[in-house]
């Protein structure tokens, strides 16, 4: 081809490949702004721009998934914490005759609230963390065994499942469900702050 070509000792590319395919773009910058003008390269992420598209767009919608997975969470506080009110109605007015004021019994929702939110918030993301970074293996071990090949390399540019762990992305949802579990205490225990003794105490 360099004879064809009349390129004598000469090359008019050069191909490269990496053990992590996620540093092809910053290698490609490097190499390019290190050869100076006249040079280009490309990468993966442009050859196969439509996959990587489809990627980005599988990964939105999924994060979309989650959040109304979250939202379904909370939704399920906010009914607990209201059945809770409504069968702590005398415990409640007996805690306000004795000198509660209603931004303490507020607050103590409020708390119950978090507490379950928290829990459920430090076991998802330990749960989460540990399959991200596992998720790779236990994909080729279920290959291995049921004989079924997920991503077929005559189809697919990759043969397994990658996976990178995102910690803006943790935080991001870590926030996001701490938020929404702070919103979904409000009312259960705006409720039980409008509980009135005498109401309540009037049929004990």
């Amino acid at each position: 081809m360099q004879a064809l070509a009349r390129l004598g000792d000469k090359v008019d590319g050069l191909r490269l490949e990496l053990d992590d395919l996620f540093k092809a773009g910053p290698v490609t910058r490097d190499i390019v702004s290190s050869l100076g003008a006249g040079y280009r390269g490309l990468d993966w992420t442009y050859t196969h721009g439509n996959l990587f598209q489809a990627i980005q767009m599988e990964k939105h919608m999924i994060g979309l998934l989650l959040m109304v997975i979250v939202a379904v969470a909370a939704f399920n506080i906010v009914s607990t914490l209201v059945m809770v009110v409504t069968d702590k109605h005398a415990d409640i007015a007996i805690l306000r005759t004795i000198g509660a004021t209603p931004r303490s019994i507020m607050g103590i929702f409020v708390v119950q609230g978090l507490a379950i939110g928290i829990i459920g918030i430090v076991l998802g993301v330990v749960a989460g963390i540990a399959l991200a970074l596992s998720v790779s293996d236990i994909i080729a071990w279920f290959q291995s065994v049921t004989g079924i090949q997920f991503l077929d390399p005559n189809v697919y540019f990759i043969s397994y499942l990658p996976s990178r762990l995102e910690w803006d992305d943790v935080w991001v949802i870590v926030s996001s469900a701490f938020v929404l579990t702070f919103i979904s205490t409000l009312y259960p225990a705006w409720r039980a702050a409008r509980i009135q003794p005498a109401e309540v105490l009037r049929y004990e």
